[in-house]
């Protein structure tokens, strides 16, 4: 692992940038680069990891104020030194004689900047003491013992894949877009969801399972009170009045990109589907269906004594008889 990594070069943004310019960079760039959207890439899957562990880091404000201010020093003297470590030209293990050090740089309880990084993204690290016996060479068979940082995995319990449910509001499941999902063992995750989410439909969450296995999120999109998903179509109803029936009108219809005009007309009678095209639902290709709308002729049950008056009159001069030719 590289001792220093830029975090603004690797999301390509400027120091002064703000949390939201962020934000949008990380979503264009964790779009592009999803492990599911591009299989078998390993660039794509390092990239992305590279893009999530900077983005863990500079939309934290803390957390950037305290990367910031320690990685100002990562091209000075002796901060480069063998094996990565930023302290190689200040201390010398066993050595007689210690390289001077430079007053001005002081990093604290960290050995180098991957430990900074490290406790920066809450990476555990445990601290183990390698024996003369444990580094016994041929040229130097009296090695003083020394401290070796290693990455300490979860020893509790072995690597294994977990799922989870995610329930996910039909506008949302449309939409899809940066969603942040808390897991039952308290972990806080930010997830880059696609569009066009569907009941049953899982998403893979690389490394974010048990001992470091991939987690699924199982997806699913509850019966929504209004539009009823049929495939890629969208069915509804919509209530209109007698008299806009009769008369036809300009109505508003709900689709899930908002609110869109429908003209009726004159003589619409209940029942009567009409189709919005290209305001159904989509899917990851990019596909869409239409908007099935169902009118409904609405009987008020109540009117006021001039509706009353005027409907009396209307019966007086109504022409129309429906009942004139039944069968029976």
């Amino acid at each position: 692992m590289q001792n220093f990594r830029n975090y603004y070069q690797i999301l390509g943004i400027p120091k002064d940038a703000t949390i939201e310019e962020i934000k949008k960079v990380y979503r264009r760039l964790a779009r592009q680069y999803h492990p599911d959207l591009n299989p078998g890439d390993k660039e794509a899957e390092e990239t992305f990891k590279d893009i999530g562990e900077a983005y863990h880091v500079l939309s934290d404000p803390d957390k950037r104020s305290q990367y910031d201010e320690y990685s100002q020093f990562w091209q000075q003297r002796g901060f480069q030194g063998r094996k990565g470590s930023p302290f190689a030209g200040f201390k010398s293990w066993g050595s007689r004689n210690p390289a001077p050090q430079d007053p001005d740089m002081d990093f604290g309880e960290y050995s180098d900047f991957d430990s900074f990084i490290d406790q920066l993204l809450g990476r555990r690290r445990e601290v183990r003491t390698v024996t003369a016996d444990d580094r016994v060479t041929p040229s130097d068979p009296y090695r003083s013992p020394r401290s070796k940082a290693v990455y300490k995995a979860s020893v509790s319990e072995p690597r294994r894949d977990i799922e989870a449910l995610l329930t996910v509001p039909l506008e949302r499941a449309y939409t899809g877009g940066t969603e942040r999902i808390r897991l039952e063992d308290g972990r806080s995750i930010e997830v880059d969801m696609p569009p066009g989410m569907v009941t049953g439909q899982r998403i893979r969450l690389r490394n974010q399972g048990i001992g470091g296995g991939d987690l699924y999120l199982k997806i699913q999109v509850p019966s929504h009170p209004f539009f009823q998903l049929q495939g890629l179509d969208i069915y509804c109803q919509v209530p209109i009045t007698p008299t806009e029936a009769m008369l036809g009108s300009d109505i508003e219809v709900p689709t899930l990109d908002g609110r869109v005009k429908m003209k009726l007309q004159p003589g619409t009678s209940s029942g009567k589907r009409l189709r919005l095209a290209n305001k159904g639902y989509s899917n990851e290709q990019g596909e869409r269906g239409d908007q099935q709308v169902e009118l409904r002729i609405v009987v008020p049950q109540t009117i006021s004594l001039e509706e009353q008056a005027l409907y009396e009159q209307l019966r007086q001069l109504e022409t129309f008889r429906p009942r004139k030719d039944l069968a029976v």
